[in-house]
């Protein structure tokens, strides 16, 4: 019989990828979301005759951070993370075959700013403030659950890039010649973003913020091979064995391109910038340097382990070369 595969909150880049790609392999794919269309968000009932007797269920189910962090975003940014995956866990119980494995989505901001060595599954440092505590809680959610049929994993995963990803917007700008290196600086505090957990501390300099990143069909991959090994559970690092930096990411990006010059873009300018589009800076500061320890030891073999490659196969991919 072919996989059952189920995804919740799979309306994104990435969810959409993974739907694809297994209908392709002729996998029958079930969809969970706010419109369904196999079962819909509070239809407790309905999520669990979808998950009886399915192979494996992808929860990627959550609200974008690529907002401004006000109290509302902040909210929903946490309740539809906490909800979906306790909804899941009520569904999953309600099972009398339930999925074999489950694959939570989880990010690999919940470990530190870091620009001192890697952070990885057994010795990375978890962070503070907002993102972090989202990341957290979720994590909490989802592991506080028994769930004795199910093998249960959290993905933790670093930026993903592919023909559709959050790169998109960085092309955008390297065309218009705006694709230089993200500059840190020091910025004004207030006691409202200190408090709400949301201001970004001034951290590396000159564009060395550690750029994680992993390209989406080795997120595929790497979900085929945790589904593949049953000794693996708990938290795993989705990223590539080689991190970047923001400095070199915009270089190779540029280069892909054939774009010979990319303006900086200095702290104040992205407080600026970040506001006007509602977004945080935070995503383009934090340094986050994250190894996919487990994997690696393992034995997963990654697709696609170098940025500069990758970024120029996905740039000649939209171009149709």
């Amino acid at each position: 019989m072919p996989l059952h595969i189920v995804l919740a909150g799979a309306s994104g880049f990435i969810g959409s990828y993974l739907a694809e790609s297994y209908r392709a392999e002729g996998a029958r794919v079930s969809l969970i979301g706010r419109s369904g269309p196999d079962a819909r968000w509070g239809d407790t009932a309905a999520m669990t005759r979808v998950l009886e007797g399915a192979d494996m269920l992808i929860n990627l189910a959550g609200k974008s951070v690529n907002c401004r962090y006000n109290e509302a975003n902040r909210r929903e940014i946490l309740r539809s993370r906490v909800e979906t995956t306790r909804e899941l866990a009520e569904a999953v119980a309600g099972c009398e075959a339930p999925p074999a494995l489950w694959l939570n989505s989880s990010t690999a901001t919940i470990y530190r700013h870091a620009e001192d060595r890697a952070q990885t599954e057994s010795t990375g440092e978890i962070g503070h403030g907002f993102s972090v505590s989202i990341a957290t809680t979720w994590e909490d959610e989802f592991f506080s659950h028994e769930t004795p049929g199910t093998r249960k994993v959290a993905l933790r995963m670093a930026i993903v890039l592919g023909d559709g990803s959050a790169l998109i917007p960085l092309i955008y700008l390297a065309r218009f010649g705006l694709g230089g290196p993200q500059l840190d600086g020091p910025w004004p505090e207030t006691a409202a973003r200190r408090e709400a957990g949301t201001y970004h501390a001034f951290g590396a300099r000159g564009g060395l913020q550690k750029f994680s990143w992993i390209h989406v069909e080795d997120v595929l991959r790497a979900i085929e091979f945790i589904r593949e090994h049953d000794d693996m559970d708990g938290v795993v690092n989705l990223a590539s064995p080689n991190p970047s930096d923001n400095r070199s990411m915009t270089r190779d990006l540029r280069h892909a391109l054939g774009v010979r010059v990319g303006l900086p873009a200095w702290r104040w300018m992205l407080e600026i910038g970040s506001a006007v589009i509602r977004t945080e800076v935070e995503l383009v500061l934090k340094s986050r340097w994250v190894v996919p320890e487990r994997l690696t030891a393992a034995g997963f073999e990654f697709a696609h382990p170098y940025l500069d490659v990758a970024l120029g196969q996905i740039v000649d991919e939209r171009a149709g070369r």
